[in-house]
């Protein structure tokens, strides 16, 4: 049976079913919103600046992406929020008309600015492409996704560096949370959901506090934040589990920024339901792609007069047309093709793995598959 967990504060349209699963154990679930249904366990290409790199939309909707992430620091910097929102919005400037998550902005903003400065108002920094001077507060990282018109709006967060001792972990957590109810208050459109940020770095407890204090609160759903960040896969996957453990079951879970496939698959296991992450497609532009045996560095020597397809398994439109001698061939020179190429088959190979974890899932067959990936996938050697 499924449950349905409506939208916690009024913003009719958005929603999830949970069909399958617990807290920690593989789920399967809808998320539901005006611009469409999202089956999850779900990855989400990124499209930092409203374009997923070297791909259209309709490639993406052909791959069956269902959603896509979008990058509210740089819009806001470029071209602008109220620009896009005059346009008609990020859908329609994008030609996007699925589901979109828009970040809060508060991970650019420590990574990238050369100078920031914290307090408890919000964060003021440089922009990165012209030196000037921005205050971001947690109601305008809101009030900028509001104009975007994203379907799924992030709170900002502050993204606890990594490594840092418990006391400064703590009072990050907390600034969190004080922000968090902040953005609350933030008037939002119809269908529009708000999804708060555990955080807690890399001490149990205060994951275990994080994710009980932020859900109480009553947030559409939650993202688990500050992973990913220099730390091991183990200890990554230990707060992982710390995270969702104390989520609420009937709600969505994103784990931000985690995007191996194998970490996925662990993740998954875990009592994740999202995912997004820079991989495919960067990975893709510098000729590393991901295969159903391994990855496979297409610049290497070896692929010079290889006639096969890149992935046997793969139905990808590269896959069915290319060879690896081309694909070599086109990198080595420098063509833009190249990064087409190379990008259609990663995110193709993302698509295809989430789709045969859902179908894992259903099928109560999770532990096989899972055993199955292992066999045939190893990412220390290549093809």
């Amino acid at each position: 049976m499924e449950t349905v967990c409506s939208s916690s504060d009024g913003y009719r349209g958005f929603g999830f079913r949970l069909i399958r699963g617990g807290s920690v154990a593989p789920r399967l679930g809808r998320i539901i919103t005006p611009r469409g249904e999202v089956e999850t366990p779900a990855f989400m290409p990124v499209g930092t600046q409203a374009t997923v790199k070297a791909l259209t939309p309709e490639e993406l909707e052909e791959m069956g992406c269902q959603m896509v992430l979008a990058n509210t620091y740089h819009l806001f910097l470029r071209p602008g929020h109220r620009l896009i929102e005059r346009i008609g919005g990020l859908h329609s400037f994008m030609n996007w008309q699925r589901p979109i998550l828009t970040d809060s902005g508060g991970y650019q903003v420590f990574s990238l600015s050369p100078l920031r400065e914290l307090s408890e108002e919000g964060v003021r920094f440089r922009s990165h492409l012209d030196g000037r001077e921005v205050f971001l507060t947690p109601e305008l990282a809101v009030e900028i996704q509001v104009s975007l018109g994203s379907d799924i709006v992030m709170v900002l967060d502050e993204c606890t560096p990594y490594p840092a001792d418990r006391g400064h972990t703590r009072d990050s957590m907390e600034l969190t949370h004080r922000w968090a109810e902040r953005c609350r208050g933030v008037e939002r459109r119809k269908g529009q959901a708000l999804f708060a940020i555990v955080q807690g770095g890399m001490y149990r407890d205060l994951r275990k506090e994080s994710a009980a204090r932020i859900s109480e609160l009553c947030f559409d759903g939650y993202g688990i934040g500050g992973l990913s960040v220099g730390e091991g896969k183990g200890l990554m996957l230990e707060m992982t589990e710390a995270s969702t453990e104390h989520l609420p079951t009937g709600s969505p879970r994103y784990l931000m920024g985690v995007g191996m496939p194998e970490d996925m698959v662990e993740a998954v296991e875990r009592g994740v339901d999202m995912f997004d992450c820079v991989l495919p497609t960067r990975c893709a532009r510098n000729g590393l792609l991901f295969t159903s045996r391994g990855k496979l560095v297409i610049k290497n020597s070896q692929y010079k007069e290889d006639p096969r397809a890149v992935d046997p398994e793969c139905e990808c439109h590269t896959c069915r047309n290319y060879s690896r001698a081309y694909l070599r061939h086109l990198y080595i020179s420098g063509e833009i093709l190249a990064a087409r190429l190379n990008t259609v088959h990663n995110v193709h190979y993302y698509m295809k793995l989430m789709r045969n974890i859902r179908d894992a899932i259903r099928e109560d067959r999770f532990s096989a598959f899972k055993k199955s990936f292992y066999e045939k996938t190893n990412s220390l050697e290549e093809v």
